[in-house]
């Protein structure tokens, strides 16, 4: 994500006593904390207006974290500020990324030191996601993924395709396929949103027995963002994305604009591409 796409609200050094720490008497006594916080956001149109509804509040933001710092004790301070970033995202939505920083001067090492920190930038991320069965109740099938999706905590989902009747791809004899696409908004990381995915997957009885065979559910991460990647579990564009028709309809539907990140193309010319050949 390219920070230089948004404008920076600063918050520096902001003071609360609160009971970080792995040794008893942090939790028991407490320690005094420092945040600095700078807001990634889109503040064109709080400078147009002039109104506080259409930027970040931060006062209300200090107050926030101050509560949620004071309450929400960890033993790491790691933990602490991927938390807070992350109810941060969730809370407010003007937010399009945090970078936090969260000071410990008092840290018990027994050496001079000025302070102790660590440092994360989280930001808000757009999955493309296909979805597919054509065992059971197909509809149902797809619409309880969609809601668990946008049930799941860090993730909301934004638009969801008409669902499509699809023949089966593979050459596995098998019954037609009811597929979708959905774009999804998330603070998951690809790896974590793959597993999330396997989940929603598992709770529908999914099972791998056949490659391309039938399944009750299949859930698969078509783009995120702009990300190139490939690991032994997943690539990412989808490697065969570009082939699949019952993938690029659905997606055109809601995202044709969307360019693929290796072949430079928008949804809507791979589609043309594919029906034309």
């Amino acid at each position: 994500m390219n920070t230089l796409n948004f404008d920076e609200i600063h918050i520096e050094d902001l003071e609360i006593f609160a009971n970080h720490g792995v040794f008893p008497e942090e939790n028991r006594l407490g320690q005094k904390f420092l945040i600095s916080l700078t807001m990634y956001v889109d503040s064109r149109n709080a400078g147009k207006t002039d109104c506080l509804e259409n930027s970040a509040d931060y006062g209300d933001v200090c107050r926030f974290m101050t509560e949620y710092t004071k309450s929400n004790p960890r033993r790491l301070i790691e933990a602490a500020a991927e938390e807070l970033a992350e109810a941060l995202l969730i809370r407010y939505n003007i937010l399009k990324g945090v970078t936090l920083e969260l000071k410990k001067p008092w840290a018990p090492v027994g050496l001079p030191l000025k302070t102790v920190s660590v440092k994360i930038t989280r930001f808000r991320h757009t999955a493309y996601i296909g979805l597919g069965s054509n065992l059971g109740d197909k509809k149902a099938y797809l619409d309880n993924a969609v809601k668990a999706l946008d049930e799941t905590k860090g993730c909301h989902v934004e638009k969801v395709s008409s669902y499509y009747v699809t023949e089966p791809y593979g050459g596995v004899e098998q019954d037609d396929f009811l597929n979708a696409c959905l774009i999804l908004e998330t603070l998951f990381t690809p790896e974590e949103l793959l597993k999330r995915l396997h989940e929603i997957e598992q709770a529908a009885h999914r099972e791998r027995l056949v490659h391309w065979g039938p399944r009750t559910l299949d859930l698969d991460i078509l783009m995120y963002d702009d990300a190139v990647m490939e690991t032994d579990d997943l690539i990412i564009p989808h490697s065969e994305m570009h082939l699949r028709s019952f993938v690029l309809q659905p997606l055109c539907e809601i995202a044709p604009n969307k360019r693929h990140p290796v072949l430079k193309k928008t949804v809507s010319q791979l589609a043309d591409s594919l029906t034309n050949r």
